[in-house]
Parts: structure tokens; sequence; C-alpha cells
């Protein structure tokens, strides 16, 4: 059954489209606007006091006055708003906190959540995702049915009277208005739900008869959800599930060497795929229109935004940059004060602006995911885009994958060591490296002079892990869905030597 657009809806749509085309014509002025916000509510926090807010009249004296910070030098002051108090790092209570953990660690974050980031970051980029696609897409028909979301996998948990926690997409959604839960699905019950394969065999039982539009999750537990459903109905096209369907978003990885399947699953000219890059610390920008290299960057969504060249990266006061000093093409770590009170927050990730005109950017890596064992300097964005081009010519399918180095040992010179799990075996896993490794090289100059006469790096070492071996890996170590993914890329042997056990585990 589809649901009944109000005239309200619409016009709240045109509103956004509007206010979207306001800071894409206006991107220096409005990233003012929302810095002198955040320094106005700011400057009467404890943390506003410290660094002396009040009299801060310009983003150059911010950036001389307030520290670079990371979770570790935000942690005391959160973990003060963790116990009750508050106007610690904002002026509005902290009720909310995000929990975030990455697959390499143990160790949790908590994100603080106020009202404000809620309705004018995540809720805001959520809408805003919609009225860019509608407006690119005018006579679409994609809010007549239900937004299939593959959330995370915590409850939200009470900290003490006052306080609750879960990964902030429990957390959006224990905040959502009651009309916007009647377009979502699964229901909250299921969402919400800690075990992931419980919940993934609910959602596919829960969701086959409704009327679909469109989908938003990870791509990886998103292939595992389709793969599900074609197992109960017996279908392997998800258009005789849902022939309404049109649109999937999608974020949290690169999606290239996931398109082949999606379009496999999914066998229609019409179906769009729109990318989007929001985290627990904020919804920072998505994919304004299908042909574009890159995601409009949110400048209205109470996030004022700051870029450490990587050479900057590790100096005791790094220098960053604002929008008007950027260039294209060159990698960033991206630096965030936002209205949850995190001020000048290394978020991890690194981006390159592929437009200056509008702004857009993409996710090319994190700071702490690369090779960079023998001057290589091998990011994300470089494997994804050299495996893809090994897939195209190989026939090859690719789940996912691991690498990392293979340190030098007397008269042996060094290599990567790859795990790859296939959803299509190539012909010949030996071809599928070689193509692998030229297309890496053609990709990365630095990886191709240490590759040169196998000076310093030889041939890429690549085994194929079991089928679910990923899965395993995650599980074992309690990480199994939501937003928890295979680490692509370590500088270290750490974590490959845990996952080459499972590659004798069918």
């Amino acid at each position: 059954m589809s649901l009944i657009i109000s005239p309200a809806f619409k016009g709240f749509i045109k509103l956004r489209q509007s206010a979207i085309d306001n800071f894409m014509l206006n991107p220096i002025d409005t990233q003012q606007q929302v810095f002198n916000h955040l320094i106005g509510s700011g400057q009467f926090t404890e943390y506003g006091k410290k660094y002396d807010f009040e009299h801060i009249n310009s983003i150059t004296e911010f950036q001389q006055k307030v520290p670079i910070n990371d979770y570790e030098s935000l942690k005391p002051y959160i973990q003060r708003i963790l116990e009750g108090h508050q106007n610690i790092l904002w002026n509005t209570p902290i009720r909310w906190f995000a929990k975030s953990s990455g697959t390499t660690s143990d160790k949790s974050k908590f994100i603080p959540v106020s009202k404000e980031s809620l309705d004018d970051n995540h809720f805001r980029g959520g809408k805003d995702v919609l009225a860019l696609y509608l407006k690119d897409n005018q006579l679409s028909e994609v809010v007549s049915g239900k937004c299939l979301i593959l959330g995370g996998s915590h409850q939200v948990n009470q900290l003490n009277g006052d306080s609750f926690f879960g990964d902030i997409s429990a957390v959006m959604m224990q905040n959502l208005p009651f009309s916007a839960k009647l377009f979502r699905l699964p229901e909250v019950s299921i969402a919400l739900m800690a075990e992931w394969e419980s919940k993934i065999e609910r959602m596919a039982h829960s969701t086959i008869n409704e009327n679909v539009t469109y989908i938003a999750g990870v791509p990886t537990w998103t292939l595992v959800l389709i793969k599900r459903i074609f197992e109960i109905t017996g279908t392997n096209n998800l258009l005789d599930i849902w022939p309404n369907l049109e649109l999937y978003i999608h974020g949290g990885v690169n999606f290239t060497p996931y398109r082949k399947q999606f379009e496999q699953y999914i066998p229609s000219p019409y179906m769009q795929y729109r990318e989007t890059y929001n985290s627990s610390e904020g919804f920072f920008a998505a994919q304004d229109r299908e042909d574009e290299d890159g995601m409009l960057l949110f400048l209205n969504h109470g996030v004022f935004f700051e870029f450490m060249p990587m050479s900057e990266y590790g100096v005791e006061n790094p220098r960053t940059l604002t929008l008007k000093d950027v260039e294209l093409y060159k990698n960033y770590a991206i630096v965030i004060s936002t209205t949850g009170g995190l001020w000048r927050y290394v978020v991890g990730d690194t981006i390159q602006f592929t437009s200056l005109k509008p702004y857009r950017i993409k996710v090319t890596g994190r700071l702490k995911h690369y090779i960079n064992a023998f001057g290589e300097e091998v990011i994300i964005d470089n494997t994804d885009n050299a495996l893809a081009a090994a897939c195209a010519e190989t026939g090859a399918v690719v789940v996912d994958y691991s690498a990392a180095p293979v340190y030098m040992d007397g008269d042996t010179n060094g290599a990567h060591e790859w795990i790859i799990e296939f959803e299509h075996l190539p012909v010949s896993l030996e071809r599928f490296t070689e193509l692998l490794d030229k297309s890496l090289q053609a990709i990365n100059s630095d990886y191709e002079a240490k590759r040169y006469k196998d000076i310093a790096l030889r041939m890429p070492i690549v085994h194929r892990m079991p089928k679910d071996g990923f899965k395993r890996w995650l599980k074992d170590k309690g990480k199994l869905g939501g937003q928890h993914k295979v680490p692509r890329l370590s500088n270290d042997r750490k974590l490959l030597e845990e996952m080459l056990v499972y590659l004798n585990k069918e």
C-alpha cells in the first residue's frame, strides 16, 4: 500500500532544496554563519571559557587559540558529561551519547549528541539526501513507499537517571517523530535487535511484503540481507520482491567493489545509487547527482569544517585550511566543530575535493588505515579502484578484503599481503593478482616506483578467504553487524595475522 504524501511534506522538501541552493551559491558566508553560531553558543561552556571564546572574533583567532583535538583529548570533558554534568562542551543539555567503536579496537567512544546536533545535522542530513534526489529526479515516486534502513545493532541503554547511549542509528530512532517512523522499515523492535544474525532473519521476513522504494545501509550487510531474502523467496531479482525499488543510499565503505553485485541483483537501468558520508560525529555530505564524482558538502548543518593537509598530520600545532583555501584532489584530514560540542575534532577520515563550485568531496581513506611500510603511500581509494579494475578484467566479484605489509627479511624484498573474499572467483587467481598489481601501479606512482624491478616490493601475495570468513572473524571479535567494517588496509600485521587463521575455516 502506498503512503499518502502530504502537501506539508512536499513543501518542506522544497524549502530544503532552496536552503541547499543557498549554501551552494554562498558557501563561505554560510560557513561563517555556522562558525559565529558555534562560538556564540560555546562561549558560555566550560570549554569555551577555558579558551576564551568570548573574545574570539575571527576564524584565524579560533585556530590560534583552540587546539586540534582527538577523542582522547576531549575524553576528560566527555567523561564529566557522562557523569551528569552539563554546560561542559555545549550550552544545552546533553542526554544522549552515540557509542562508537572501531573494528580494530575494543575501546568505545561516547560522542555527545545534543538536540541541535540531532535536529540540525543528523535528521536534516537524512532529509536532504531525499531533497537532493528529488531535485535531480522530479518525477520520482520514491516517497510513495518506505525506506528499508539497515542501521546499527546496539540497543539504547540507560547510562544514569537522565542519560542514554547506543549507536547513532539507535539514538536517532528513539528520537524520531512518529510521522517519520511511518516511512521506514523495519519496526523499531527489530531495528534495535543486538544479535545481528537473528536481526537479518527478522528483517527479511518482515519486509518482503512491504512497498520498499529505497534502501539505506552499508553495502556488505545490505548484500547479506538481500541474499537471505532470495533464499526465502526463491528469486534472484530484488525487483520481483520490491517492484517499485528505485534508490539505494550507501555509505561507510567505497561502493566501487560492490556495484557489480547490486546491478546483478537489481537488474534495472533506472535504479540509482547515492553515496552519503555520515558517522557518529555528524552527517557531512551526500551525492547530489548520480553523474558526479563526489558528495556535496553540507555547509549549513551545524558543522564548521577545517581541512588539515596530510603534511601537517602528526605536527604539534598543525596548520588547517578553511574552504576558501582548499585545492582539488589533495588529501586532507577532516576537522570539525559541531553543535554537539566537538571542538576542532579530527574525525579520522581523509578526503579529497572533487569540485570547488560547489564544494564536493570524496572519502579516500582513514588516517590510520593505509600501507606505507616502504614509502608507497597506498590508501583505500587506491586499492578499491585497483580491485575494481582487476574484477572488470577477470569477471571476479569481491565481497571484502584486507591487506598489510610483508616486511623485508634478509635478502627477501617486502610485499603486500592480501586476503580477499570472492562472491565469484576469477578463473585464475594468479592472473587476478597480476592485474591487481598493474592497476595499483597505474593508480599510485609511489607504489609503481617501489615495484620497479622488485627493488623494494615484489609481487603481492593474495589469499582467498573462504565464504563468510570475514563475517566469522568479526563475530568472534564481538563486532558483527551494524557499522562495524573489515579494516581494508593496515600498516602493521596484527590484524592480518588474526585473519590468516580463518583461511582454513570453511
